[in-house]
């Protein structure tokens, strides 16, 4: 909790709001403890007076103006939920970067576009660089684990992780064709195309339908990729672990979720094989129900 003296008249602050999540407000006047609200002035120009019940419901104190659009988040003086939030906009928006560092954490905002920043020659000019002499990127991680693992012969690994939809299969293939691009063998393996292409094909059958993805795995990877001394890719191998069986066979209630989609689909064909009425349809759908069903009762054991 920052001092009670920081909240003085002019001083900036963020509160709640319904439609914004947070706004920025400025002091209109000094607090003193024993104080029951606070006046402030919304960007708008409007007043307000929000309510402070003690010391401890004051609302989180905003950042300098100079520090807007950091490209890491723990040089921010107050470091809380708006003010991540706010800088990661701004970012966005002012800056169009979708990277922003957290200490040795990067954190990516997914554009749902493609964008013109995982060419050869950007890789070529983080090849080599420090995270801390170059704008965050993915591939500035990706660097910084190759090189830590060329210098001390020691297995490196990347963690992505996010919500479904947030973009971790698109970020993990870039940290391939880094891997492949540096090792020099992009041309002859596509390493990031050939691991990716090797998920099993059962996965297809249980993946979901959620609210921002129409094909959310319901499982976790481990992709191991090794290296020879030379530093170039030799082979990978990929591991996969199911994650919440109960949302492969179970669907939440009032929530716009399709576990398990591809069964669904099937389902919804046996109109068109009743169209049909010859024993070889009518022997492979039972089949396929069949197969489908078992392979679901079996994941959610």
């Amino acid at each position: 909790m920052a001092t009670l003296e920081l909240y003085s008249k002019g001083a900036s602050v963020w509160i709640p709001d319904p439609d914004a999540v947070w706004v920025s407000a400025q002091l209109l006047e000094d607090y003193s403890p024993g104080h029951k609200h606070l006046l402030l002035q919304l960007s708008d120009g409007n007043e307000v007076h929000y309510p402070v019940g003690s010391s401890s419901d004051l609302p989180p104190l905003g950042n300098p103006d100079i520090l807007e659009g950091e490209n890491d988040l723990t040089t921010l003086t107050f470091l809380h939920e708006p003010a991540v939030l706010h800088n990661l906009r701004v970012r966005f928006l002012d800056y169009s970067s979708i990277y922003t560092y957290c200490g040795i954490v990067l954190v990516a905002i997914n554009p749902y576009d493609q964008l013109p920043i995982y060419g050869e020659e950007v890789i070529d000019a983080y090849c080599g660089q420090d995270m801390a002499d170059m704008e965050p990127h993915i591939f500035s991680v990706a660097e910084e684990a190759y090189r830590t693992m060329i210098r001390s012969e020691k297995k490196q690994s990347i963690i992505i992780s996010g919500e479904s939809g947030s973009g971790k299969t698109v970020s993990a293939k870039f940290t391939m064709r880094y891997f492949a691009v540096v090792g020099g063998t992009a041309q002859q393996t596509r390493v990031e195309e050939r691991v990716l292409a090797s998920n099993p094909i059962m996965e297809s059958i249980g993946n979901a339908k959620t609210i921002r993805n129409d094909n959310s795995s319901r499982f976790g990877k481990y992709i191991e990729i090794g290296f020879g001394r030379k530093g170039d890719i030799i082979g990978a191998n990929m591991r996969t672990y199911l994650l919440e069986k109960s949302r492969v066979v179970f669907q939440v209630k009032g929530l716009i979720f399709k576990m398990c989609h591809p069964f669904l689909s099937l389902l919804t064909l046996s109109k068109m094989f009743k169209i049909c009425s010859c024993c070889y349809c009518s022997n492979l759908f039972n089949s396929m129900i069949i197969y489908v069903a078992f392979w679901c009762i079996l994941v959610s054991q």
